[in-house]
């Protein structure tokens, strides 16, 4: 589990696509890596193939790029980084699961005075699991609904955030990882069979 909250930024150096999916090295500040251990890449969960100082890889098969923007990843592209969360450390951001839902577009991004406004045009269905204040997770930081309006998540991004994350790096155009509350989701469940047995004229 993690709670996207990025504790680190890699570079990728090297890129492999082969016929399962894609193989990808970063450097990164993270000294203390295991095989094996999962570490969550711009919010989605990727397991350490092999490691060393300073320096990680990965592989992501063709299920996974085929929901995530993994697949048109470069060399020298900057990730957001997080180590999967210990059973005795801070609580800081939501629960992330690592399983993100789909890739989605950023349509436009502007500045106010303190913050960065990022809106987003979710696929169809995702909205429903997100509510105005809640929890969102894009390119694997966890963020505020600060506003909803159908498919269009907007997100507001702090100085801090801006500084150590690669989201104020996002224009329009550019593809994000999202990864909406998975209490929504088990919510959304729960209710379905509910409210496709009511009436459509007295659906909220």
């Amino acid at each position: 589990m993690f709670t996207g909250i990025v504790d680190a930024i890699g570079r990728i150096t090297d890129v492999k696509r082969t016929d399962v999916g894609v193989e990808l090295t970063l450097e990164c500040d993270y000294k203390d890596l295991l095989a094996g251990e999962s570490i969550a890449m711009n919010g989605a969960c990727l397991t350490v193939r092999e490691c060393g100082p300073g320096w990680f890889n990965v592989g992501a098969v063709v299920t996974t790029t085929g929901r995530t923007t993994i697949g048109n990843w470069k060399t020298g592209q900057r990730i957001n980084l997080e180590r999967a969360m210990r059973a005795d450390a801070r609580f800081g951001g939501h629960i992330v699961q690592g399983h993100v839902d789909a890739a989605a577009k950023v349509i436009a991004v502007s500045r106010t005075a303190d913050s960065m406004l990022i809106d987003i045009l979710l696929p169809p269905g995702l909205s429903h699991t997100l509510v105005l204040h809640g929890s969102v997770t894009v390119d694997g930081v966890s963020l505020t609904v600060n506003d909803l309006d159908g498919d269009k998540l907007q997100v507001s991004i702090i100085d801090y955030t801006f500084r150590h994350t690669t989201l104020g790096d996002l224009k329009a155009g550019d593809e994000v990882q999202i990864e909406t509350d998975v209490i929504g989701k088990y919510v959304q469940r729960i209710v379905a069979p509910y409210l496709n047995s009511m009436p459509e004229n007295s659906r909220a």
